[in-house]
């Protein structure tokens, strides 16, 4: 399975979340799976690769170019692929991915993990989204996420289908019995 992660171009400051990156690291890679990612080098995302490559796992990074001119392109990746814009990035991993998870992040990962909910939610893609709730780092998020149900600008059914974990064991379970959404029609509105 190709495991794309959402995450953070700094570390964070608190080392619970380089530990997070690493011990996701260690189950993509003991769990047979290769890494989809943004292909840099420094913060979570940089942890997170060298994991998957020291536990012996595949790395697939896309990277628009004026970003690796800047020379944060990590170099010993299995592949390295460069586009030319972020949104060509976010549109290629998606691509390449099976499922889309989210470590830790600032407003970017933010960006890249709610794009692949809409598209989710409009049946745009079949891919399971998780959050992982590293010291309830997401918590507002999913209250967030609550709050637009509550308020109806979210279907109880696409809520339920948006993942918040702080167990990477619960991550085997979501993924086998992850179910695609089936789209709902829209009424159209009356122009009066």
């Amino acid at each position: 399975m190709d495991i794309l992660v959402y995450c953070g171009a700094n570390p964070g400051k608190d080392p619970i979340y380089a530990e997070a990156a690493r011990e996701l690291g260690q189950w993509i890679a003991q769990s047979g799976h290769r890494l989809v990612y943004g292909g840099g080098r420094t913060g979570l995302m940089g942890i997170l690769a060298d994991e998957v490559l020291a536990q012996g796992g595949e790395v697939y990074g896309v990277m628009p170019a004026f970003l690796k001119d800047h020379e944060i392109a990590h170099q010993g990746l299995t592949q390295l692929e460069i586009v030319d814009t972020m949104a060509e990035r976010k549109t290629r991993m998606l691509d390449l991915s099976d499922a889309c998870l989210a470590l830790p992040g600032g407003p970017g990962t933010l960006e890249e993990i709610s794009e692949a909910i809409s598209l989710a939610r409009l049946g745009q893609s079949d891919r399971p989204c998780v959050f992982i709730n590293v010291a309830a780092y997401y918590r507002p998020m999913q209250e967030l996420f609550m709050n637009m149900c509550q308020a109806g600008f979210l279907a109880q059914e696409d809520y339920e289908r948006i993942n918040f974990i702080s167990d990477l064991s619960d991550l085997n379970d979501i993924l086998a019995h992850y179910q695609v959404r089936q789209v709902k029609s829209y009424d159209r509105l009356s122009d009066q």
